[in-house]
Formats: C-alpha cells, structure tokens, sequence
C-alpha cells in the first residue's frame, strides 16, 4: 500500500535552463520568474532541489509524489514552435526523477498534437495535466478533444490545474491563487459536467484544490438545472485538497462522500495537512492518500 500525493512542482536542472534561454515570458533571470500575468516572483532554489524533496516526501509517509508542469507559466498557452523546447525540457527531466516522484505530462493546448502527446505518455508519465481555463466550455473540449481521446485509448487519467493569470493589473501577491485560479476550476468543473463527460463517458479527471470548491454549489446547480442539477456523484471525477484544511475538505465530503478526494499538496507552494485524514479519522486519511488515488490512476477498485 503506498501513500500518494498526486499534486507537487519540482523543477528539473534541464527545465530550468530551458526558461533561463528565453527572452519572453515565461522566463527565468536567475531564480527570478517572469510571467505574463503576474508580478516577477522570487523562485526558492532549496524548493527544487530533488534530494531536499525526496527527504520531505519520505518524511512525509509518501511512496509516490506526481510533480506537474506549473500552468500558470503558461507554456500550454505558446505557439507550438516556443512551446515544444520548454515540454521537451519538462518531460526527458521529470521522466529521469528518482523515486518517489512520477510525474504528470503536459501539452500544447494552442496547437494541439496528440501525436506529440502520446510520445511523452510513453515514457511512463501518470495520466496528462491541461490547464483548466483550456476546459472551460464546449469550445474547449472540442479543441481538446484529441488530447482526452488519446487519454480513454490508455486508460489514463486528466489532471485539471490552474492556468495562467490573465489579468497583469496591479494586485495583492495571493490575488491570482485566490481569484483567477479559483475561478478557473470553478468554470472547469461545470464545464466537464455540461461538455466533457457526455463526449468522454469513461474518462477519469481530477481536479485541483477542490476544483475552486465548486461542488458547494449543488444545491444552487439542482435549482437552477432541475433534474440535470441532482445527478448522483460521478464515481470518476475527483478532487484533490491542495492549500484546504478540515473545514473546506469536510464541506466538499458532505456533498461529494469519501471516495472521490484525494490528497494533493501543492509543494513548494503549500504544505501537506498535518492529519492527513483532515480530521475525518484514519478511514478517510486511508481513503484520500491510497485508495481513491489507486482508482483515479489505475482505474482499480
């Protein structure tokens, strides 16, 4: 049995270099980060450091941590030509990670190539990551289509994770985590809901942090929408805990039960909870760290 944590950063020396090469956001001068829609951030070195994050994840109890590409960069949203060097770079280092890291792949949602795709799944990558505001209406999963057919062909999983912050208006530091990308996965949700899960019956998705704890807003969605607003619970959509304590986790459990969160991290930028059954006892501490990551991954009961 092995404690599983499907959400974490971890950037590898090659990836590194490949945002240092360029001139344009994304970029890296040093360890500082330059994006299109947020302020210049200061990149912590320690917090990529592969032996400091093996040692925090056994510390953690993890026998398995899967690090992603950080959408918000917003390297999915490039043209092609400027995307591919940076996913080149993404995939040949988390591909080379040590245990306990797997990784998920990433893809270009601008020119989308499911061709190129489905070469990174090869080398042994989870399931596929897309940013969120690519899934945010129909047109999106028409757009996207290819890439989420290939993902059912393999009977591997979607992560759904923030993209990039549109608005480069001077704000608070937290603004973007707190607004842009809540409502992101809030848009997200429904939209699987309206569009993706009618074109793609067997798909398994996981949302991040609590997909903007959009399924509080059931009992808006059922007066709003009737009998299509009451479904049951989609036994292969989950959601993962990333930056939420006892009281947003236990609020998603009451609509949604046990057997769809899972527990996601968001390190370096959040910390693991420190129960990790968030107080709900060790049942659900078995249920988010083991079990539902087993089914979200493998499709296993």
């Amino acid at each position: 049995m092995t404690n599983v944590d499907v959400h974490q950063h971890l950037w590898t020396g090659s990836f590194v270099e490949a945002l240092r090469a360029r001139a344009e956001p994304p970029y890296l001068d040093g360890w500082t980060l330059h994006t299109a829609g947020e302020p210049p951030y200061e990149v912590a070195r320690a917090d990529h450091d592969t032996a400091r994050r093996a040692d925090l994840a056994a510390a953690d109890g993890l026998g398995r941590a899967l690090v992603s590409l950080s959408s918000p960069l917003g390297v999915e949203w490039l043209p092609a030509e400027d995307a591919r060097p940076l996913l080149d770079a993404y995939h040949e280092g988390s591909a080379a990670l040590p245990r306990p890291f797997g990784a998920w792949a990433a893809a270009c949602v601008r020119d989308i190539d499911a061709g190129v795709t489905a070469g990174y799944l090869d080398l042994g990558f989870a399931g596929l990551q897309l940013p969120a505001n690519a899934l945010a209406d129909e047109a999106g999963y028409t757009r996207c289509a290819p890439l989420l057919d290939l993902l059912v062909e393999r009977d591997l999983p979607l992560f759904v994770h923030p993209g990039p912050a549109a608005d480069p208006a001077r704000r608070p530091g937290w603004w973007p985590a707190m607004v842009p990308y809540v409502q992101q996965m809030h848009a997200a949700w429904f939209a699987f809901r309206a569009f993706g899960r009618p074109r793609h019956p067997r798909l398994r998705v996981c949302f991040a942090l609590l997909a903007g704890l959009a399924p509080l807003h059931g009992e808006r969605f059922a007066a709003r929408a009737g009998a299509e607003g009451r479904g049951a619970v989609d036994p292969d959509v989950f959601v993962e805990t990333s930056s939420y304590g006892p009281r947003g986790v236990e609020a998603v459990v009451r609509v949604l039960g046990t057997d769809v969160v899972v527990q996601g991290s968001d390190r370096p930028y959040a910390e693991p909870p420190q129960a990790p059954g968030f107080g709900l006892g060790g049942a659900a501490a078995y249920a988010f760290r083991i079990a539902n990551p087993r089914r979200l991954l493998t499709g296993g009961a």
